[in-house]
């Protein structure tokens, strides 16, 4: 049994939510998101509710019940509040220019690495910080571990990229005799 499935989602007022076959669309104060939910899930639409149930008992729509409840869940919160995320740069000489929709990071490589920002996701630059903002919770998500990817955090110096809220485990380096 899913907790989540089974509590459903509240829909906040100024939102609103329309079943077209299997696709679901999202409509808020910051945007529009859709997204098709076809398979082994009800999904039922009430005044001021979303409602899901299995078809049948099989593995696939349990495991699919609570996972979409979560999808729609992220899409009512993102279209009235957008989602954000923060990551730092740290270490000597690596920084990050914005230049229109392309991020172009210096990472101690012998090249400048570019990147282009998604279309539903927003990004601001200050100083070493990059700012993520987008309705969409998992394009956010998807570009914000691709930047991180580019450099981790290494464990001696913390140098690399790191989200705001990421602790890093610092090693202890070598010791002189």
């Amino acid at each position: 049994m899913s907790r989540i499935g089974k509590k459903g989602v509240i829909i906040p007022t100024g939102t609103t939510v329309t079943q077209n076959g299997a696709t679901i669309t999202v409509k808020g104060p910051q945007g529009e998101l859709a997204r098709d939910f076809a398979g082994p899930v009800i999904i039922t639409i009430t005044e001021g509710a979303i409602s899901f149930e299995p078809k049948n008992n099989s593995k696939d729509a349990r495991a699919l019940w609570g996972t979409y409840a979560s999808h729609l869940v992220n899409m009512v919160a993102g279209v009235n509040k957008p989602f954000e995320k923060k990551l730092i740069i740290e270490g000597v000489g690596y920084k990050v220019e914005q230049q229109g929709s392309i991020l172009v990071f210096s990472l101690g490589f012998s090249h400048k690495v570019p990147m282009e920002v998604p279309k539903d996701v927003k990004a601001l630059v200050e100083k070493n910080t990059i700012t993520l903002s987008s309705i969409n919770k998992e394009s956010l998500g998807l570009f914000a571990a691709q930047i991180r990817a580019k450099k981790k955090p290494e464990p001696y110096k913390g140098k690399g990229i790191r989200y705001s809220n990421e602790v890093v485990r610092r090693k202890q380096g070598k010791k002189s005799a």
